[in-house]
Formats: structure tokens, sequence, C-alpha cells
């Protein structure tokens, strides 16, 4: 649990002497290394402010790669997990440009930072005085007011919502245990314009939405998806997977693109989609693109004569049916002093496979287990960097 900010501290801490202590504070290396001597002179300096002081620089030292401009924002430890990356928050606002947009969960102001630049105006609100206090130190443009996110106090606006999936520090993925609640959110607000941001592991199919499902990924990790009414959603799309990258190049793909692949023996590379495309559920749509077809039809792992840019791929070597023991005799044939392994359909932990394989080569490979059809087969491959 992080500190329990208060309304004074807030206060306090957008003052002069707040601000100017902030800045001191900043100068202390807050290592492990160092940590207590930090505390000590902080408390000799600041008294009881010490541990607010000690506590807002580590959250903006944490903030300062997701969002931009954190490392002068006010902050909660729960908050700033929570927090949507700016390079995610300014991807959603392109389809809100010229909007007037209200976010019901407004927390510290992550998407409102993005929305200002672009939208006609920008409301937060949230339940939170504190989060709110913050959020007008973090987002000077935006009009901020106290309200629940099930009472609706604006009209003729999109809103976003962001139910918080986490508490005391722990992540639910139960839509009706979010706060608010996620079936309450989809009710109060039926027939606006609408934009929830919620959990990628959610069971959509399960919600009976009929507008679009957006996949967003950054760098690689799958980040968030985002519900879109159909006021707002792609034309004749359903699935969307946004895939991001923080050098700010970006790609996507939807299921209004074709799907049609074939089935052929493997290529001469193996190609593990990103995160939001199997997600999304358009791996076929992926390779349909990109001339590439699938292992098996209900696995994920695509394979073809050649690895879309961008994408890591692995050039086969040998397969294999998989037991240890033929997988063990293949690397230990090639020399395998370390294997990467990456598994999909068959009911392998790669750390335990590892210890048992004991390998003692030179050469690091990397190893693909899965099933095609009822088979359990292993591809030893060269990973491509």
């Amino acid at each position: 649990m992080g500190y329990d900010f208060t309304l004074d501290d807030v206060d306090y801490l957008r003052s002069g002497d707040g601000v100017a202590a902030l800045a001191e504070t900043a100068e202390s290396e807050l290592s492990t290394r160092t940590r207590l001597a930090d505390i000590g002179r902080a408390r000799t300096r600041f008294g009881d402010r010490a541990g607010l002081l000690i506590e807002t620089v580590l959250l903006r030292r944490k903030a300062e790669a997701k969002l931009d401009g954190g490392a002068a924002w006010l902050l909660t430890d729960d908050a700033v997990q929570q927090a949507t990356p700016s390079l995610v928050a300014r991807r959603r606002s392109v389809r809100l440009t010229g909007r007037r947009v209200h976010d019901v969960t407004c927390s510290i102001g992550a998407e409102l930072s993005a929305l200002v630049p672009v939208a006609d105006t920008v409301i937060g609100s949230d339940l939170d005085p504190v989060r709110l206090a913050m959020a007008a130190h973090n987002v000077p443009g935006a009009v901020l007011v106290r309200a629940d996110a099930l009472r609706p106090c604006t009209r003729d606006t999109v809103v976003i919502a962001d139910p918080a999936r986490r508490s005391g520090g722990k992540r639910t993925h139960d839509p009706a245990a979010l706060m608010p609640p996620l079936p309450d959110l989809l009710d109060v607000y039926a027939g606006r314009d609408l934009a929830v941001k919620c959990a990628p592991g959610l069971d959509f199919d399960a919600l009976d939405w009929d507008g679009e499902v957006e996949i967003v990924s950054l760098d690689g990790g799958v980040r968030e998806a985002c519900l879109w009414s159909p006021g707002l959603a792609g034309t004749g799309v359903r699935r969307r997977a946004s895939v991001l990258r923080s050098d700010g190049s970006a790609w996507e793909i939807t299921d209004a693109e074709p799907d049609d692949i074939p089935e052929r023996e493997p290529g001469e590379w193996i190609v593990d989609p990103d995160g939001a495309v199997v997600r999304a559920g358009l791996v076929r749509h992926y390779a349909a693109r990109h001339g590439l077809w699938q292992l098996d039809p209900r696995i994920a792992y695509l394979t073809g004569d050649r690895v879309p840019d961008g994408v890591r791929g692995f050039r086969i070597l040998s397969q294999l049916k998989y037991t240890e023991k033929a997988l063990r005799q293949e690397l230990s044939a090639r020399d395998c002093g370390s294997a990467e392994i990456l598994v999909r359909g068959l009911d392998v932990d790669p750390d335990a496979l590892r210890r048992r394989l004991k390998l003692r080569g030179a050469t690091p490979l990397s190893v693909v287990l899965t099933r095609i059809g009822r088979t359990p087969v292993a591809f030893v491959c060269a990973a491509r960097d």
C-alpha cells in the first residue's frame, strides 16, 4: 500500500514551499543503498512532510516512462499503476478529435491530458476528491467536477470510462467486480457514444457487446482492451488489434480484412504474432495480410517463407514428434547450451523442462513446442533477432 494522500497534502505540494521541497528531495538518490540515509535527511529538513515528499518523488520517477510530463505530476500509487500510458491515450484520442468528451472516471488525468489538445471540450469527473485535486494540477485545461460515474451529469458528450481493476494492489478480471461495475456502466450509458477501457483478458463474447472491441499492445505487451460503442466503432469492424511502439510507430488490423489462408506443411519460419492480434482473434487475418498460414487451425503460431517486418521469427532447423528424450537428443546433437522455449497447445512448463534437459553445449537455440492435430511437435529453431 502506498502513502495515503489527503487534500491538505495536495495543497502543500502545489504551494511554493511544496514545489521547493519536492525539488530538493528529488536530488536524493533514494536507492536501496541510500534509502535510510535519504529518509533521515528528509526528516531532518521537512519533519512530518518527509514521507509525503519521498513518496511523490518515487511515484514521479515511476510515472516518467509512462506518462508525458509525469515527472511533474501529482500521483498516487494505485493511480500510476492503472493510468493509461500516454502513447495509448493519444492513440484513443484521435477518434475523439473535435468532440465534447467526458471522462467519468478521470482519476489523476491520464486520459484528460491526451484529450485536451484535440477535443472540443474535455470534462473529467471522479468521486475521489484527492485524485480530482491532483488532476487539476496535472491537466489545467480540463473542466473537473466531483461526481459518481453511474449518475450522468453531462449531455451530448462522448463518455469515456476506466473502471478500476485494482484494489489494494490486487487485480480482478470479473466485470461485475470492477469499480464501477462494467455491466452497470453499460446500462447507465446505453445509447450514448461510449468508450470503456478494460482488461484484455475479459470474455468479450459473454458481454454481448454490439460495438467494437479494440485490443492494444505497447512494445510487445498487451496493455488493455477498449470497448467502442457502435457510433464510435469502425465501419464493419467488431474486432481490432492496435500494435504500438515507444518509437512512435504503430499498425492495426481488423476483422473487416480477409482471413482466407492456405493449409500447408510448415514453411521456413515460425512467426509468433503480437499478443494484441492473438487476444483480438485476428490471427488468420494477420496471416492473410502477410502471406502466412497456421501450423494448426487451433493454435496461434503462424508459419511461412518470410517474416513480416518488425516481427520476431524463428527459422526452423528441425521438426520432430515431441518427447523429452527425443528433444534432448536433438539439442545435444546440435551442441545446444541454452534454449529459449515457447509453448502453445501443450501442458509443458518451459522453465521446468529446461532444467530437466540439462543442456551443456555452446550453441543457443530456440524451441517451439506445440500440437499439430493430436500430435505434440517440437521445432528446433535459430531465433532471428
